[in-house]
C-alpha cells in the first residue's frame, strides 16, 4: 500500500508527470488522459454512492470503486513494465461479475421496452452520469490502444461496467417505486 507523507511535489509544475513505472509524460498523454477519466468515473460512482442509494447498490459499488483503482494501476504502468512490478490488475474474473450483476438485477427490472431518459432519483441520475463518464474513458483507452499495449481485459472491463451501471441506474428507479422516464420518440 502506498504511504503518500506529502501531497504536492512540484514535479507537475512544468505539464509533465510520471507514470508509475518512472517515464516522465506530459499530462495530456492518452495514457494520462484515459487514467484520468477513469478517476473522474469514480468519483462520479462516489457522488452517486453519497447520494444515497439502496443497500444492495450500496454493498456494491465500492467493490467497484474498488476495481477503478486496479483499472487506473493497470493503465498508468506501460505493459513491458508490469513484468517488473506486482501491480492490481483487471482479469476476466472482474469482468464476470459485472456480468452477474447485470443479469441478476435486468432479471428483477425486467426487459428494456422503450429507450429510457437519464433520470428518476437523485441516485438514478448520478449512476446515468457516472455511466456516461465510463463511455468516455472505454473511447479514451481505446484511443491509447491504438497507440500503445494496454492491459487485455481493460477495454471489455469499461464496456461491461457501462451496461452495469445502466442497469444500476434502472434498479436504483425501481427499488424506489419511481417509474422510468421514457423517451418519447412523436414529441
Amino acid at each position: 500500500m502506498p504511504r503518500l507523507t506529502k501531497i504536492y511535489t512540484r514535479k507537475g509544475d512544468t505539464g509533465m508527470t510520471s507514470l508509475s513505472g518512472g517515464q516522465r509524460v506530459s499530462k495530456d498523454s492518452l495514457r494520462v488522459s484515459a487514467y484520468g477519466t477513469v478517476d473522474e468515473l469514480n468519483s462520479a460512482i462516489g457522488v452517486a454512492l453519497a447520494s444515497g442509494l439502496c443497500d444492495e447498490l450500496t454493498q456494491l459499488l465500492p467493490s467497484i470503486q474498488n476495481e477503478l483503482f486496479h483499472l487506473g494501476s493497470d493503465l498508468s504502468f506501460l505493459e513491458e513494465d508490469k513484468q517488473k512490478y506486482p501491480i492490481p490488475q483487471i482479469e476476466q474474473r472482474h469482468i464476470d461479475r459485472l456480468e452477474s450483476v447485470i443479469d441478476g438485477m435486468t432479471k428483477k427490472v425486467g426487459p428494456l421496452k422503450n429507450f429510457i431518459l437519464p433520470g428518476g432519483t437523485i441516485g438514478s441520475a448520478h449512476l446515468h452520469v457516472a455511466r456516461t463518464i465510463c463511455r468516455r474513458a472505454e473511447r479514451d483507452v481505446i484511443t491509447l490502444a491504438n497507440e500503445e499495449a494496454v492491459g487485455t481485459f481493460v477495454i471489455k472491463y469499461l464496456n461491461r461496467l457501462s451496461d452495469a451501471l445502466f442497469v444500476m441506474a434502472r434498479f436504483e428507479n425501481f427499488s424506489r417505486g419511481v417509474p422510468e422516464p421514457l423517451w418519447d420518440s412523436m414529441a
